[in-house]
């Protein structure tokens, strides 16, 4: 067996599980809050992104709009006009995620379980 699969199964690391690539690019850090915040508000300028978005650096903000539009989820539209305008839209794939975050916003009640069982857990290990 090469390097390249897992132990024992004959599968490549990276398709051992077939949801890890869309959780790598939907779930990394402040894309989450960013398509949430373009879906919820509609078209967005950066600076009304920057204030909903109130603990995101404009560095990090910029970085992930483009890594959005790179990958297809956020439309940026530059106007040309003095000064020039730039809005930000969720794109319709980027819609197509409506449902995914539908489902994770109905599971948050279990935050309060989640919680719960890491103060038990701490309770029991002491922390560790």
């Amino acid at each position: 067996m090469t390097e390249s699969t897992a132990q024992g199964t004959g599968v490549a690391p990276e398709n051992a599980c077939p949801i890890a690539p869309v959780v790598d690019i939907v779930f990394s850090r402040w894309t989450t809050p960013v398509l949430w915040t373009l879906n919820e508000y509609g078209r967005q300028r950066f600076v009304e992104l920057e204030r909903r978005i109130a603990t995101i650096t404009p560095k990090v903000l910029t970085q992930r709009l483009r890594q959005l539009e790179r990958d297809g989820l956020v439309v940026r539209t530059y106007h040309a006009e003095v000064p020039p305008r730039v809005e930000y839209e969720i794109s319709e794939l980027g819609r197509s995620l409506s449902p995914l975050f539908a489902t994770l916003a109905d599971w948050s009640p279990n935050l309060d379980k989640v919680e719960r069982a890491r103060r038990a857990y701490d309770a029991r290990t002491g922390g560790r």
